[in-house]
């Protein structure tokens, strides 16, 4: 039940060489029949009923979805490397419950935003005036995340508390009603979208629209084929895409990473750490590895307080060593 992506777990065990991780849509249960029903049902059901049925659904999937249970196991075993394999399991089961409670809040967000975004969202003053300072310079701004926390119901507070111009780079869903709805979601939002992979020219348009001075989402802990960069995530090599870097070295624009967390039911706090410019005084490579890095240990240090909020349903770490030997 998700209006973000779905876990899937085929049946049998896992294999005992880690294979790179399939296309994170292409699975049985973001299809659109159960992510319309999950989309119109939350907006319908009381609150504690959703939660109820989220608890229920989740144990459900940790008992039975095996590979994925042990996938967020093995993700966690960077966080916490002295816990035995069945206590990281238990703190799956968690971590399913979390990603149920924050699909529900942010459905059900959707209809009450515009009416009292202090229900929502903490402080909200504050990010407008951190944005505004941000804007001042012309160059845009590249809002940069991991999978982690309720990333987006910040397009809600961007777009629809805020009022400010907001672009969502993220790729089509495999599934054409599960794209339509999700993007009907992000106009309720006032978001537009820029689906990668659709075109040869989507860093041209991502370019534009911060040169439009837009503020322009996108998730970077996941890359996509050889547009990657490398970091250190949790004391672990890992891949960051590379072109949020590159196009901030190409623009001035400011990187600001952030997330966004629930701190009580059907409300929410954003966490922004520190702006990243890439700075001229090194060299090129160095200048957009130096970046990468500061993002990644900002998403690192919001992970380590709230590990549970960390979304990963596959062998993330598995995808990172593959691509290390040269095989991603």
């Amino acid at each position: 039940m998700s209006v973000h992506n779905v876990p899937s777990d085929p049946e049998g065990p896992a294999p005992a060489a880690a294979a790179p991780p399939r296309r994170w849509t292409l699975h049985g249960l973001n299809n659109g029949l159960i992510f319309s029903a999950t989309y119109h049902g939350v907006r319908t059901l009381p609150r504690a009923v959703s939660y109820a049925i989220g608890r229920a659904g989740t144990w459900i999937a940790w008992r039975t979805m095996t590979r994925t249970r042990a996938a967020i196991a093995d993700n966690l075993s960077a966080v916490f490397p002295a816990e035995d394999r069945a206590a990281l399991e238990r703190r799956a089961l968690l971590t399913l419950r979390c990603y149920a409670d924050d699909v529900i809040d942010f459905v059900r967000a959707l209809g009450q935003v515009d009416a009292a975004p202090e229900r929502v969202f903490e402080v909200a003053t504050e990010y407008a005036t951190l944005f505004a300072g941000l804007r001042q310079r012309g160059k845009g701004v590249l809002l940069l995340t991991g999978h982690f926390g309720n990333w987006e119901i910040g397009s809600m507070l961007i777009g629809n508390v805020l009022g400010l111009p907001l672009t969502i780079v993220a790729m089509a869903e495999a599934d054409p009603t599960v794209n339509r709805i999700r993007l009907e979601i992000r106009n309720q939002m006032k978001a537009d979208t820029i689906e990668v992979r659709q075109s040869l020219d989507t860093a041209l348009h991502i370019r534009r629209c911060l040169t439009e001075n837009r503020i322009v989402a996108m998730l970077v802990d996941r890359h996509y084929g050889k547009d990657r960069i490398p970091v250190t995530l949790l004391g672990r090599p890992a891949w960051f895409l590379r072109t949020p870097f590159l196009l901030a070295q190409g623009t001035g624009a400011a990187i600001l990473p952030c997330s966004i967390e629930r701190v009580a039911p059907g409300r929410f706090r954003v966490y922004p750490a520190e702006p990243v410019y890439v700075t001229t005084d090194l060299p090129r490579e160095d200048a957009l590895r130096h970046a990468a890095q500061q993002v990644a240990t900002a998403i690192e240090t919001r992970v380590r307080a709230h590990p549970e909020y960390w979304y990963h349903f596959y062998r993330y770490w598995d995808a990172q060593r593959d691509d290390y030997n040269g095989l991603g």
